[in-house]
């Protein structure tokens, strides 16, 4: 067993537990939707101190192991700039950066965004690639970003880097990758109700029975 405070309070929990499990453990109800609680992946970010350590620790509570003395407070949602736009009247052009989220060209180049991702991204490249319009690059290196928001709040700038990367994902998926031709053809049989059997042959399927067809999927390369 080892010692932590959540939220202020004291409690013993088995050793090898991450803060998510610890919380639950401790009798927390996690209610605000993470994603491996049927919810957003991303809704766990979490600060952390080691009794004794000065520097303040920023991580999501499901990837992170509880350590002895460990002080945890989970964060609340930050308050990021979320433009609303039409993906269907917007370019992919580097002026849609500059009317959406203009702070980003604010950005000083400290590189704490990257520095406490809790995916490891290079954020502070992706957020220069935006600048550059370069929205294929910028969503490559955003590509597993899971809208924690963990960057934003160590950004002097107040950059909304999962808001950017989201969008420069959507205009490379819409407007700069080849169209996925097999894709748009199973939505249109889809549509035409050819898959109508097979879908509702799967949904009549037990539990333990779909959970082993998921498991030995076919899987592209």
């Amino acid at each position: 067993m080892v010692t932590v405070y959540l939220m202020g309070k004291k409690y013993e929990v088995p050793e090898g537990l991450t803060i998510m499990g610890a919380l639950e453990y401790a009798g927390y109800q996690l209610v605000r939707g993470c994603g491996c609680r049927n919810g957003f992946c991303g809704a766990c970010a979490t600060v952390y101190r080691i009794k004794g350590e000065r520097e303040l620790h920023a991580a999501l509570a499901c990837q992170t192991t509880v350590a002895e003395n460990m002080y945890v407070a989970t964060l609340p949602f930050f308050p990021l700039e979320k433009q609303v736009y039409d993906i269907e009247k917007v370019k992919p052009d580097a002026q849609i950066m500059m009317q959406l989220y203009p702070e980003i060209y604010s950005c000083i180049g400290c590189n704490a965004c990257t520095k406490s991702c809790s995916q490891g991204l290079n954020v502070m490249q992706y957020i220069a690639a935006a600048q550059r319009g370069d929205f294929h690059t910028c969503a490559e290196l955003s590509f597993d970003c899971v809208m924690c928001g963990i960057c934003s709040s160590r950004c002097p700038a107040g950059i909304s880097h999962p808001q950017v990367a989201e969008l420069a994902r959507r205009l490379n998926g819409k407007y700069l990758m080849p169209e996925a031709k097999h894709l748009t053809k199973r939505v249109k049989e889809i549509e035409d109700g050819l898959c109508q059997d097979a879908m509702e042959a799967i949904m009549a399927k037990p539990l333990s029975e779909l959970k082993e067809l998921y498991n030995h999927r076919d899987i592209e390369k």
